[in-house]
């Protein structure tokens, strides 16, 4: 079965066929650094690194670009507020975007450029468009002309005539017509600037994306990504202008993640209903929310909730304590005996419908009840040669979707700390409930023992004795 993807333009699942046999050019809008990234960031980042993943899992490799806008009215504008460069605000909240990105597994992609580095390939793009009569200087503005642009809507589906019947025209318009867009703005006082030949100012937002997948991945290449707010206008602005540029549609397959939701509303810092991932990762493991935000195909809304993260949280915690048992399991077998081991996970049942699922646009809430009903299996199963091979054909897929980049150990550990953290315990109390118990059932107090017990799950703890001594947890 072939790869199909979900092709905006077409509003079709297709085959992705890339140009190139065993080549992947893709192109991801990143984020404005002028703030923290929230769960509507993450969930981009994910459901584009699930696709970088599995388009390396299918034998290709990929160049994949995800950009920086380091350029804005809001970057400046919190500058001001802050009192400090606008250089410095791009410097924190890159650091900190890869701080937050790192701790969801987010793989590095082959580049990241930033806007204020191509420049000079944006001005070389304007000066081509304005040379041939697309754009327009008003000024010290450039704006790009929509009527020069036939196709103008074939990404959104949205028709001109109505757009320009519903547009504001605002007083003194610079602007031919008010659905023109800008691609180089005339700098105000105080604020940022690079000289032009049509003076100082600095880049409007839709060229720099258009700019820079040109350098990178050329003038037509396989995959642009972002979440479903961009097609319209940002990503018919980019074709609008590529095209005009080069003659040429500049991208063969447009992929678009659907919204979180809160409430049923998507949930964006316009809205001022967004989380932080910062916020999030005081209350719930970062793995957890990679695996709540992949237990819904990407294209899916997906509501957020503290529901569903404690169910999330379960899950993970399920599949790390059965990641644990595989591993204590496998001690026991001569895995290097196994012959023709890979070719027999690449053949296993479980390996064969991670594919078929995940060849089916990305559908990574099938993926999930697979590795859930595989883990099922495992636990029951014999430990021997077919334990092995499935077991292998369950941990590659799983890590196909971003998930074990920790230890059983470490996620546990981590885990623990979250818990302890919002629910405050008094870890003295309960270690000395613990001992007080284990003293009562050494003395056969069994009504005393059961009150230690029933204060400890009062309090949130459940207890489990071991080979090893009574062991506790945060429930």
């Amino acid at each position: 079965m072939s790869f199909k993807i979900f092709n905006t333009m077409s509003g079709n699942k297709e085959d992705f066929v890339p140009q190139k046999e065993n080549y992947v050019g893709m192109y991801v809008c990143g984020v404005t650094v002028y703030d923290y990234c929230h769960v509507g960031h993450a969930r981009s980042a994910i459901a584009f690194d699930t696709l970088y993943r599995y388009l390396q899992y299918l034998g290709n490799k990929v160049c994949f670009i995800r950009n920086f806008t380091d350029i804005d009215d809001k970057i400046i504008n919190r500058a001001n507020k802050e009192g400090v460069d606008w250089q410095e605000i791009n410097q924190k909240y890159i650091e900190a975007f890869h701080q937050d990105m790192g701790k969801l597994n987010i793989a590095s992609p082959t580049e990241e450029p930033k806007a204020t580095d191509h420049i000079q390939e944006m001005l070389d793009m304007i000066q081509s468009l304005v040379d041939k009569e697309k754009a327009y200087e008003s000024d010290g503005d450039v704006f790009y002309s929509i009527k020069s642009f036939k196709d103008y809507g074939c990404l959104s589906g949205k028709n001109i005539d109505d757009l320009q019947s519903g547009a504001r025209v605002e007083v003194n318009e610079v602007k031919r017509d008010p659905l023109d867009f800008a691609l180089w703005k005339k700098s105000k006082p105080g604020e940022p600037f690079w000289d032009s030949p049509w003076g100082k100012g600095r880049p409007g937002w839709h060229i720099e994306c258009s700019a820079m997948s040109k350098k990178y991945l050329g003038n037509t290449f396989d995959i642009h990504g972002g979440g479903k707010d961009l097609i319209f206008p940002h990503h018919e602005n980019e074709i609008a202008q590529s095209c005009g540029c080069t003659g040429k549609q500049p991208v063969r397959y447009w992929v678009h993640n659907g919204f979180v939701n809160i409430d049923k509303e998507k949930m964006s810092k316009s809205l001022g209903n967004f989380f932080t991932l910062r916020d999030v990762y005081k209350k719930y493991h970062p793995e957890v929310l990679r695996l709540f935000l992949i237990s819904s195909q990407y294209r899916s809304p997906i509501d957020f909730s503290e529901k569903n993260l404690e169910d999330a949280t379960k899950v993970m915690t399920r599949f790390y304590e059965g990641l644990a048992g595989i591993n204590e399991k496998i001690k026991g077998l001569d895995i290097n005996s196994i012959s023709g081991l890979q070719k027999k996970v690449k053949e296993h049942p479980l390996t064969k419908s991670f594919e078929t699922a995940m060849n089916d646009d990305l559908n990574t809430a099938v993926v999930m009840a697979h590795l859930n009903e595989g883990l099922r299996n495992l636990n029951s199963a014999s430990i021997d040669e077919e334990f092995a091979i499935t077991a292998h054909a369950w941990i590659k897929a799983a890590k196909v979707l971003g998930l074990f980049a920790s230890t059983p150990e470490k996620f546990k550990e981590e885990l623990f700390s979250i818990k302890k953290e919002n629910l405050d315990l008094d870890i003295e109390k309960i270690e000395q409930l613990i001992t007080d118990r284990n003293i009562a059932r050494k003395s056969k107090n069994w009504a005393e023992a059961d009150r230690c017990r029933d204060e400890l799950t009062a309090i949130g703890v459940l207890i489990e004795d071991t080979a090893n001594g009574t062991e506790w947890k945060i429930k």
